[in-house]
């Protein structure tokens, strides 16, 4: 079993920043893939970003590269997501996710851990 933990969630004026952190345990760290999904009332689930076990790959949605970047540090057991240049349309609920089979993903029906979500308000 998997547990994730993010963190880093608020309330920020468009064109500003964040950063979510998301805490892994019950399994070696480096063995999940892991994602960054969003979801705003009434609506599915959306893939956000995602990076390979190792940290040397990742993909994002196109509405947010350039933007926002994932990455990971395996020692620590945590992925990051960071968010620059954020706006309204950017306002979710964030969920960290992770993967035990190989390869980046962008379905959620792909993912086998969820976190509890972190809530992300962009102001304009």
């Amino acid at each position: 079993q998997v547990q994730l933990v993010e963190s880093g969630g608020g309330l920020v004026q468009a064109g500003g920043s964040l950063r979510l952190s998301c805490a892994a345990s019950g399994r070696t760290f480096s063995s999940l893939g892991m994602g960054w999904f969003r979801q705003v009332p009434g609506k599915e689930r959306e893939f956000v970003a995602a990076i390979n076990r190792s940290g040397d790959v990742t993909d994002y949605t196109e509405n947010v590269k350039g933007r926002f970047t994932i990455s990971r540090d395996n020692a620590k057991n945590t992925v990051y997501l960071q968010m620059n240049s954020l706006k309204p349309e950017d306002t979710a609920v964030y969920y960290c996710a992770a993967r035990l089979r190989l390869g980046l993903r962008s379905s959620p029906t792909d993912y086998d851990y969820w976190g509890q979500g972190t809530q992300v308000t962009v102001s304009s």
